[in-house]
């Protein structure tokens, strides 16, 4: 993985965290907003302007790779290298969560 790659990337956004999260099953930018919206209970509200600059970039960058077109929507999903770094931003998570439990402190 590059390092740039990486450093751009992990720590996440949380928009960012939740867009690529829900690209792991082919979506549409409007599928990802409703989907965030659902998981985080209406507490994260991506605008369509955070949405679509953050998929360009990410698919730009090789973390997520357009699909194929339905009813004018581009439908995209996580590539390998997305993967990697939804992992790398998972284990940072958990870590955190961990160390906020004391959990781990002295392993």
């Amino acid at each position: 993985m590059d390092s740039k790659i990486k450093r751009i990337y992990v720590p996440m956004t949380e928009s960012g965290f939740y867009i690529l999260f829900c690209l792991q099953q082919p979506q549409h930018g409007y599928g990802i907003s409703q989907q965030v919206r659902q998981m985080t209970d209406g507490e994260l509200i991506i605008s369509a302007g955070t949405m679509y600059g953050t998929l360009s970039k990410m698919e730009k960058d090789g973390l997520i790779a357009f699909q194929r077109e339905e009813e004018k929507r581009k439908i995209y999903q996580i590539t390998e290298l997305g993967k990697e770094i939804l992992n790398l931003e998972l284990k940072r998570i958990e870590r955190l969560y961990k160390n906020s439990k004391g959990e781990g402190v002295n392993e």
